[in-house]
């Protein structure tokens, strides 16, 4: 039988973009890394692409908006390694327009968007608590955005009071009510080694953008990382980005 390694971490949407240098950071750092996405092609590609870095990492198919994956990958992750220490939820979408009014965003969208962004983070992180739970200190990412700020919403000096940024109503309620999922389960956990925040990336290069953005991927996926990673003295309920605490 194979030696359990002795940290391993679950980023889930790592096929591409952030979740995939999470992925790649975390593997960097010694972390047995499961690379997580729901088509099954573009995990194993990517797990590939990161094993030629000689990287450990493992693909793991999990759709967050399709319960029997969920089950299936908990099941998967207990029978070969019987515990899970990081959890990083960075499966996310933006399906709506820039430049259309809130009140004009379609219904379907708000549904697709809160099944991705905030309904699969609950589902995943329920699904894979009994394992964090084994781990002598567990830790839960939440990758929100500045988005779901509304103290910065409604500040005129943000760069997220914008037409633009204003026209991602769902998208910004989603990352709003990932941060008070995380403030929920922090104090759920408050007396056990697990610690759960929240964690801004920075408005980075990536498709969910269109390519825009101010930082690269590196930088992107650094605030995650650094959150899986922290120690015993580190925070919990927390919605941070490089380091610094944000306003609700």
């Amino acid at each position: 039988m194979s030696l359990i390694p002795s940290k391993i971490a679950l980023v889930t949407g790592a096929n591409r973009g952030i979740g995939h240098e999470i992925a790649r950071q975390l593997a960097e750092h010694g972390v047995h890394t499961l690379v997580a996405g729901r088509r099954r092609e573009a995990v194993t590609e990517a797990t590939a692409s990161l094993r030629n870095m000689g990287l450990d990492v493992a693909p793991l198919v999990l759709d967050v908006t399709a319960p029997d994956t969920i089950a299936a990958a908990a099941d998967l992750v207990g029978e070969r390694y019987g515990r899970l220490d990081i959890l990083v939820n960075n499966a996310g979408i933006r399906v709506e327009e820039y430049g259309k009014l809130p009140s004009v965003q379609p219904m379907e969208q708000w549904r697709q968007t809160f099944d991705t962004n905030l309904f699969g983070v609950v589902e995943v992180t329920v699904a894979f608590l009994p394992l964090i739970r084994r781990s002598s200190a567990g830790r839960i990412v939440n990758v929100s955005s500045l988005l779901g700020s509304l103290t910065k919403q409604s500040d005129p000096t943000s760069y997220v009071y914008s037409d633009a940024f204003k026209s991602l109503p769902a998208y910004s309620a989603s990352k709003s009510a990932v941060n008070s999922w995380t403030v929920h389960l922090a104090y759920e956990l408050r007396d056990t080694p697990i610690k759960v925040n929240s964690v801004h990336p920075g408005y980075t290069k990536t498709d969910l953008n269109d390519g825009a953005g101010d930082l690269e991927v590196a930088v992107g996926a650094k605030t995650s990382v650094d959150m899986a990673l922290i120690g015993a003295d580190g925070p919990t309920g927390s919605y941070v980005h490089l380091g610094e605490s944000l306003p609700w």
